[in-house]
């Protein structure tokens, strides 16, 4: 029953964070967003700051289960990787599109915060590594700065989606960028 308690809160504070922003994100808000007795989320992080983290850590978490590489087919070819981004780029901008948000906010509110950002940043180098094996499997020369620029290009074109243009077809890029990094 704790747990599960302790999982509404972290669930509602990422609710907030991506539909409302940091500035939001209170223990207040959570309890009343998760349907909790007041006080409940402060029972689990007694302060602010370890909300954050408990976020931080459930959004890492919950990524790492939901894009698990050793859960997703091998990749075989050019096609295969533009495809698979594409279709990851949907997840990410449609049904998980709050937790995006809610990542990005926090990447933004922790960029000067070296503790509490360096559970973000080593997931994204745990996805650094995992989209460089993909592009060597597909035959991309140069994997690292192949890798990074195709993560960036995908932070910039979920940012649009999410922000200006939510009817923005991702596949164009996305399938030049392979294409271009492929023939580089």
């Amino acid at each position: 029953m704790a747990a599960a308690t302790r999982e509404r809160a972290l669930e509602a504070a990422v609710e907030l964070l991506g539909t409302q922003g940091v500035r939001a994100l209170s223990h207040a808000r959570v309890d009343d967003r998760a349907g909790l007795p007041p006080g409940s989320t402060s029972n689990w992080f007694r302060t602010r700051r370890a909300l954050l983290a408990g976020v931080v850590d459930w959004i890492a978490e919950h990524e790492r289960a939901e894009f698990d590489p050793t859960a997703m087919p091998a990749m075989s070819g050019l096609d295969a990787l533009i495809d698979g981004w594409c279709a990851m780029a949907d997840l990410e901008a449609g049904p998980f599109a709050t937790r995006t948000r809610a990542r990005y906010a926090l990447f933004l509110e922790l960029a000067g915060d070296p503790e509490l950002g360096e559970p973000l940043r080593r997931q994204r180098r745990e996805f650094e590594r995992w989209t460089e094996a993909i592009v060597v499997a597909v035959g991309v020369a140069d994997p690292v700065p192949a890798a990074r620029a195709l993560m960036a290009l995908s932070d910039g074109l979920l940012l649009h989606r999410l922000t200006v243009d939510p009817d923005l077809d991702l596949r164009p890029a996305i399938e030049r960028a392979v294409r271009a990094l492929a023939a580089s």
